[in-house]
């Protein structure tokens, strides 16, 4: 019998592009069904018993930790996640793998593999995992949310919602807004560690993006990746390391 496999994703896009991400490392995997929500996964699970489970944790309705409590020791669980690096050590000690966002076909690839060595033992028990990351989220630093900006003699405040990317700028970091452009004293790379990875994503080194604010995506005729916002004139390159994050857009 084929390996059977349930993708339980609440972003469409992000579901789409990973049940196609799939087929493609995993010719032989059956994905039995694609789901948006923590109730549709539980109940996908109850009627396919699937042998793996692709879950978000970050799911609406049921949480994907509680879709995960449901899924111990009845199937093998792969977790997609954008949590940090420090909750990403709590996967490694458990007997689960995990993909980080944005997923790449490479670490997919690597967590198939790790799966199809598991199929034949007993799917783990998770208790011990789902409560190290329950203990994690309880105690993790939200996300960015606002942001002081000195302008002249005034201390500008921004909320992040308004950022329509993050270039940098020698030491600092250019945020830029739909009208005005502003410099922060800390880095991009600073800044990324605080910023929400599922709103603001890197496409170069230098530029971070806010997805709310892409109109739209194009590729030039070599095939390069560019971004017109929704509310900016500039275009935005896209290297190739960060190229495939728009494949299904």
């Amino acid at each position: 019998m084929r390996t059977r496999a349930i993708v339980a994703e609440d972003e469409s896009v992000l579901r789409i592009e990973l049940g196609e991400l799939l087929v493609q490392v995993w010719p032989e995997l059956e994905v039995v069904a694609l789901v948006g929500d923590g109730l549709e996964a539980v109940h996908a699970i109850d009627k396919h018993a699937p042998d793996v489970l692709f879950l978000d944790i970050q799911m609406p309705g049921i949480s994907g930790l509680d879709v995960a409590r449901a899924a111990s020791g009845r199937c093998h669980v792969v977790f997609v996640t954008a949590y940090d690096q420090h909750a990403v050590a709590a996967f490694e000690e458990g007997a689960v793998d995990y993909v980080m966002k944005p997923i790449t076909a490479a670490r997919l690839y690597t967590a198939c593999n790790r799966v199809k060595m598991r199929l034949t033992s007993a799917p783990a028990n998770l208790e011990q995992l789902l409560k190290t990351l329950s203990d994690h989220r309880a105690n993790a630093k939200p996300y960015l949310r606002w942001i002081n900006a000195s302008k002249g003699t005034e201390v500008q405040i921004l909320t992040t919602d308004e950022i329509c990317y993050f270039q940098s700028d020698a030491k600092y970091t250019r945020a830029v807004t739909p009208s005005t452009e502003t410099l922060l004293r800390k880095s991009l790379k600073e800044l990324s560690g605080e910023l929400d990875p599922t709103v603001f994503w890197q496409i170069h080194r230098a530029t971070i993006v806010n997805l709310n604010a892409i109109g739209s995506v194009a590729r030039n005729a070599d095939g390069h990746v560019f971004l017109k916002l929704k509310q900016r004139k500039e275009i935005l390159p896209v290297s190739e390391t960060y190229a495939h994050l728009f494949r299904q857009m």
